[in-house]
């Protein structure tokens, strides 16, 4: 039976991609098939294309029609509820949901990274943390290491819980090399959280090169091998 998890980060900039895809490639090195999915990008490159959707369909092992990878995609790099306000074109969690589903029979797991933290709104009324819950999957945070991360960490786990989501494991994406204390603040959220810590990435780590060092075993909801 596949699986399905949601990536969210505890702010934007925290490396959810690059953790997303070194997620995919961790999961391809145990033997399963995976599939990575950005429901809602914003920002496009001369070619057209979003560089983090170009980066998960590279790490996935199948290539899926792009509508259903990334529904949502927006030429300014901004807020998804602005971008989609001035494109007239609004973002359907629905639309999102049956895209996910046409996605989930093709792999064993597949990888739904969300866009910036856990509550970027998507319009009026609703947020990310709405679409994890209708897509009803497991929760990674990926935590971006660097003076205040505890207290953004501490905050989105409180509001997965809220949602009645699962905290299945979180990630350390050493974004400030020169982070002080980094041991000691790695060890407090190891002490206040409740889930696993999947792995730590270094700083300037490829998704190929953090995979090894990603537990996926740990996981809640992680499916058995044979």
């Amino acid at each position: 039976m596949n699986r399905a998890f949601f990536v969210t980060g505890t702010d934007t900039g925290v490396g959810k991609t690059l953790v997303t895809c070194a997620l995919l490639h961790a999961t391809r090195r145990l033997g399963l098939t995976a599939v990575g999915m950005k429901p809602i990008a914003a920002g496009v490159e001369d070619d057209g294309r979003n560089d983090d959707v170009v980066q998960l369909l590279a790490a996935s092992s199948v290539q899926p029609p792009l509508e259903w990878v990334n529904p949502y995609l927006y030429v300014p790099p901004i807020a998804p509820h602005i971008a989609a306000a001035e494109a007239g074109r609004p973002i359907a969690i629905e639309v999102i949901r049956q895209a996910f589903e046409r996605l989930r029979p093709l792999a064993d797991v597949v990888w739904v990274e969300g866009v910036g933290g856990f509550r970027v709104p998507l319009d009026a009324r609703t947020d990310t943390a709405d679409l994890a819950q209708r897509l009803a999957a497991p929760v990674v945070l990926v935590m971006g290491m660097r003076l205040g991360c505890l207290n953004h960490a501490l905050l989105t786990a409180e509001a997965i819980s809220n949602r009645g989501l699962t905290l299945a494991g979180w990630v350390a994406n050493r974004i400030d090399p020169a982070m002080a204390r980094f041991e000691a603040n790695l060890e407090t959220l190891q002490t206040r959280l409740n889930a696993p810590l999947l792995g730590v990435v270094p700083y300037g780590a490829r998704p190929d090169q953090a995979a090894p060092g990603l537990r996926l075993e740990q996981l809640a909801g992680w499916p058995e091998t044979t």
